[in-house]
């Protein structure tokens, strides 16, 4: 027989052995290879942590990643501070792990180095992404905490070295939890502002701890992204953080970010006065020669006022002889031009046309008094008749067309229109007077000028002498 007393349902047994466990077990340490890593949507970690003899199963709870920097691998020697229980809904012995670092380095160490490799192979690194400082800035924009020495030591070695420059400072956290991020929004202000022609990122320095707002991915992505050049001058010259890597340019300290970003004041004026003698050499010889080749052209024409007035007076004559042919020309051609116009006149179509016509009324009436008389005599050839006027009227016609024709071409050769389509013109006083001379006109004389398609009526508003 066995006592009732003893006899435990499953869950019963399971809890006293919980708590068995909790109760005489402590929190420990213990170093093992993590395997079987899983991350469910949850956030929890799960893996199973074992050496060469046995292996024990392990819970890492999302609160309890907060000072975990490096990324768990499967294959990894860890070394972990747990707490023993028993997972009663499944009876597996299992440890709560409380903190975790990986062995043989540092937790902050291999995240560094994790970091690195993985921006590396994104190419966040490469040369060819990195973009030159500008030789004389007008604005550099700090990204630094407003409270400590760096943005002190900054002003102080730009007002020494390059005073011409404005300083605008993006303050922001450099330590502690969420400095990363706005580190991050403080570099994204700076570039989207666009008022800095470069930018410095700085802190003192500090131990790993202190330096690891710049080790976070965030803020590396954030440098990777911005247009202006930037100087990443963390820590000490010892110090080297994933922002010097993915910055333009790294410098040793802040001061060194500061004499970087901007040339020297004195270089500057050691090399104003370099160009400034270069200048006073190159206008020496600039006038020697030209005074040399002043005195080569003396030589060749002694006296130049001479000479211009030889010039001056040859150009005189010319011109007085250009407008007395000129003159001469003009009025040759409007006096042929008269000349045409009168005998265009004399040979007028008008009369032999009227002429014509008057021929013509004559000799229809007398071929109808003709008819008339024909008929009267005998009826019987009135129709031939009829066919012989209509063929003499046909014929008489067709030849005073003809001669009409032969009329309207040869005043067609005699007229002025054509003269005129040539691209010449007639200009007449208002009393229809062709103008010949200027001295026939006075200012506020109405003129008119006869083209080829119309007619132009101007009032002279000024004589000249040609």
């Amino acid at each position: 027989m066995f006592n009732i007393d003893e006899i435990y349902t499953v869950s019963d047994f399971l809890s006293l052995c919980n708590k068995t466990i909790e109760n005489n077990i402590p929190t420990c340490w213990l170093q093992g290879e993590i395997s079987n890593l899983s991350r469910p949507a949850s956030g929890h970690w799960y893996f199973s942590l074992k050496d060469s003899r046995g292996q024990i199963r392990c819970a890492l709870f999302r609160l309890n990643q907060r000072n975990i920097k490096f990324n768990p691998e499967n294959g990894m020697e860890v070394l972990v501070r747990a707490a023993p229980t028993l997972y009663e809904a499944r009876g597996d012995f299992q440890l709560i792990i409380q903190h975790v670092e990986p062995v043989g380095v540092g937790n902050l160490n291999l995240a560094f180095e994790q970091l690195k490799n993985k921006l590396k192979k994104e190419g966040l690194f490469d040369t060819i992404h990195k973009k030159s400082l500008p030789k004389e800035p007008k604005t550099i924009g700090v990204i630094s905490s407003s409270n400590g020495a760096v943005i002190r030591d900054i002003v102080k070695v730009l007002h020494r070295r390059y005073p011409f420059a404005e300083v605008l400072l993006f303050d922001s956290m450099v330590q502690g939890e969420g400095s990363a991020e706005r580190l991050a929004t403080a570099v994204q202000m700076a570039d989207e502002s666009n008022r800095c022609d470069v930018l410095i990122i700085a802190r003192g320095g500090g131990s790993l701890e202190d330096l690891w707002a710049f080790n976070e991915e965030v803020l590396a992505r954030a440098i990777f992204m911005v247009k202006t050049p930037l100087i990443s001058a963390v820590g000490h010259e010892t110090d080297t953080t994933i922002a010097d890597f993915v910055s333009d340019v790294r410098a040793p300290t802040p001061s060194a970010a500061a004499m970087m970003a901007t040339p020297d004041r004195l270089e500057l004026l050691s090399n104003t006065d370099k160009l400034y003698l270069q200048l006073r050499q190159f206008s020496k010889q600039k006038l020697t020669l030209y005074k040399h080749q002043i005195n080569q052209l003396k030589i060749r024409i002694p006296t130049p006022s001479k000479q211009l007035y030889l010039f001056s007076q040859q150009l005189d004559y010319f011109t007085s002889r250009l407008s007395h042919q000129t003159k001469t020309i003009v009025g040759l051609n409007q006096g042929k031009l008269t000349t045409l116009f009168e005998q265009l006149k004399q040979h007028s179509p008008i009369a032999s046309i009227q002429h014509k016509k008057e021929i013509n009324v004559l000799s229809k009436q007398q071929l109808t008094q003709q008819i008339y008389h024909l008929v009267g005599q005998n009826n019987s050839t009135l129709h031939a008749l009829s066919e012989r006027l209509e063929q003499s009227i046909n014929a008489l016609v067709e030849s005073q067309k003809n001669k009409l024709s032969s009329c309207i071409i040869g005043l067609n050769h005699l007229s002025p229109l054509n003269t005129l389509s040539r691209g010449y013109s007639i200009t007449s006083t208002d009393n229809n007077q062709v103008l010949l001379s200027k001295n026939t006109v006075k200012i506020g004389s109405s003129i008119t000028t006869q083209l080829a398609d119309g007619k132009i009526y101007s009032k002279v508003s000024k004589i000249e002498n040609n």
